[in-house]
């Protein structure tokens, strides 16, 4: 299938694919898939220690990073000054005087993520940049809620401007492998959110192995999600590198027999520019380059953005600034 090119304000002109339909229930195609966890653990552990890329290589890759990131705030605490902060770091992430020095002009994070009560502030504050709102939904995090008001929840973030809906869905659907009910209410949830793209949150620390993680992330895209996410960052558990690998090789396969391609996102953790690159590393060498845009894949991070930021500025300056220097909000 053939991308299209559509100019935004911000950040480079995004490469936009067909949104994923999804398919029939296919629990033959479930039932068959397998995790072989020694093999996808050693492919993991392998990763981080290969030769990073340096000087202006990495600080080419950690301005990509940044394009990825969903900037995130979602604490009790939150409050429309802070995510107006937030929406302005999101706007400019970097210091103007880094990026002069680096040659770089224009580049926002790939989108903001809140609760629904802090959409409205949000879209004011991103009005005219082209940086999406994200928000959370379904009962998040742990999906409990009643399933009409979890419908309805994403009904109204759509309505108060969200673009793009981060779900969770139920664990013990999994966890019983009641496959039917997942498909089931992933393929609500995808109905429920119209146009605004929906990343399934699996919470993958809670689904106790890794073939019930290939399984859940294959059901969801079959019901229709436009990404698959790990987790919460409320878990015990969140985003790793062989839960990772699992879903992204999901991702490859669907691809493969559909010809649509589905979004990834890791979240929880993530908090390291050296994180950042051995995750890019695992997408270019499993997915390859198409994936590494903004539409295919997002970090979902909020303390992320301020050690790139810190280690950008050792690539200018030579030196490394406090961290207290690089407030999200």
């Amino acid at each position: 299938m053939d991308s299209q090119t559509t100019e935004r304000t911000a950040q480079l002109p995004q490469v936009t694919e067909p949104r994923n339909p999804g398919m029939a229930l296919d629990l033959d195609w479930v039932a068959g898939v397998q995790a072989n966890t020694s093999a996808i653990e050693r492919r993991a552990a392998s990763l981080p220690g290969r030769r990073s890329v340096k000087k202006d290589y990495q600080a080419a890759w950690l301005l990509k990073a940044i394009t990825l990131i969903d900037l995130t705030t979602l604490s009790g605490d939150d409050t429309a000054g802070r995510v107006r902060r937030l929406c302005s770091k999101a706007r400019q992430p970097v210091r103007t005087e880094l990026l002069d020095a680096l040659g770089v002009d224009g580049i926002t994070t790939g989108a903001v993520c809140v609760y629904h009560d802090m959409i409205a502030p949000a879209v004011q504050a991103l009005q005219g940049s082209g940086i999406p709102v994200a928000a959370v939904s379904t009962g998040f995090p742990a999906g409990l809620s009643p399933f009409h008001l979890r419908l309805a929840e994403i009904e109204e973030s759509v309505e108060a401007g969200a673009e793009e809906i981060d779900i969770v869905i139920s664990r013990r659907h999994v966890l019983t492998q009641n496959w039917q009910a997942l498909y089931d209410e992933m393929k609500a949830f995808r109905t429920a959110c119209g146009d605004a793209h929906v990343k399934a949150i699996l919470a993958t620390g809670e689904l106790g192995t890794l073939r019930n993680v290939a399984r859940a992330s294959l059901i969801c895209m079959m019901a229709g999600a436009d990404f698959i996410k790990t987790s919460t960052g409320k878990e015990s558990v969140n985003a790793t590198l062989p839960v990772s690998l699992v879903m992204i090789r999901a991702i490859r396969d669907y691809h493969e027999r559909t010809g649509y391609r589905v979004g990834y996102k890791p979240a929880g953790g993530i908090s390291k520019a050296k994180d950042s690159l051995v995750y890019l590393s695992l997408i270019k060498e499993e997915l390859g380059d198409r994936w590494l845009m903004p539409d295919l894949f997002r970090f979902g991070a909020s303390s992320l953005l301020g050690d790139i930021e810190r280690q950008l500025e050792h690539h200018v300056t030579g030196a490394y600034s406090a961290g207290y220097r690089h407030a999200m909000g």
